[in-house]
């Protein structure tokens, strides 16, 4: 069951986030030319909605960095890393075919390859890899310390003095900070890079726009596709640590 609901979480993740992507740049959409900022909104919220969905089963880690960061300082099975992760990327490729369905009769009239693959995965803003890894591991060990801080905040503290997302459902304005977290790490450290901060976000659309029949699509940028997958997972590891060695969560 768990496994089932990161599959969901994640999938809505990307519907809605795509989603909003898609609605802004593609041709003919009512949403074209809404901005970064409606971009951000609309992938904060689609966060905490995921959250709110399967927060109570799985946890909604609903990104691999999130799994990995966690169990990486002994809050969550090892065992249970593979699944999840698995379940994460099929979920990130599902909803991302439902948001080209949804978009389906705007493709042809897109023209740009760049805008189209731009709807599934991230890129660049300037094409410096390791720079941009770098800022993906910034953004995403923030996004650690923000989730766990919510969850000290949440008094959601488990008999063994470490802090289990699925508790973050105490506090039913968790779910929502956790989307505004997202939100504030778009506004301020998204320009870059896009950021991905999750590589099941970016990973199963990137797999998707591969795969689907996208009118006038172009290549999926497979020589980028490390930079959203390994900056995230580091970030996650060192963001979890920081909030493990220096006590925060007491």
């Amino acid at each position: 069951m768990v496994y089932l609901a990161e599959f969901i979480g994640t999938a809505i993740l990307t519907l809605l986030g795509c989603g909003v992507v898609a609605g802004v740049s593609l041709a003919r959409s009512k949403a074209l030319n809404g901005g970064w900022i409606v971009v951000t909104l609309g992938w904060g919220m689609a966060v905490a909605m995921a959250v709110y969905v399967v927060g109570t089963t799985s946890g909604a880690h609903i990104n691999p960095a999130v799994t990995l960061g966690l169990a990486g300082i002994g809050d969550f099975e090892w065992a249970l890393v593979p699944g999840y992760i698995a379940a994460q990327v099929a979920g990130g490729f599902v909803g991302a075919v439902l948001v080209y369905l949804v978009y389906l009769p705007h493709w042809e009239h897109t023209e740009d390859q760049a805008t189209k693959l731009g709807v599934f995965s991230t890129a660049p803003a300037v094409r410096k890899p390791l720079l941009n890894m770098v800022t993906e591991i910034i953004g995403t060990a923030l996004l650690l310390l923000g989730i766990l801080g919510i969850g000290a905040n949440a008094d959601a503290v488990s008999s063994d003095g470490g802090v289990q997302l699925s508790d973050l459902f105490a506090n039913g304005l968790a779910p929502l900070m956790v989307g505004l977290l997202v939100l504030a790490i778009g506004l301020s450290l998204g320009g870059p890079t896009g950021y991905a901060i999750n590589p099941a976000r970016d990973l199963g659309p990137r797999i998707a726009h591969a795969l689907l029949p996208i009118a006038g699509k172009g290549p999926s940028d497979w020589g980028y596709s490390w930079v959203p997958i390994v900056g995230p997972l580091i970030g996650g590891v060192i963001g979890a640590w920081i909030w493990k060695l220096t006590g925060f969560g007491g």
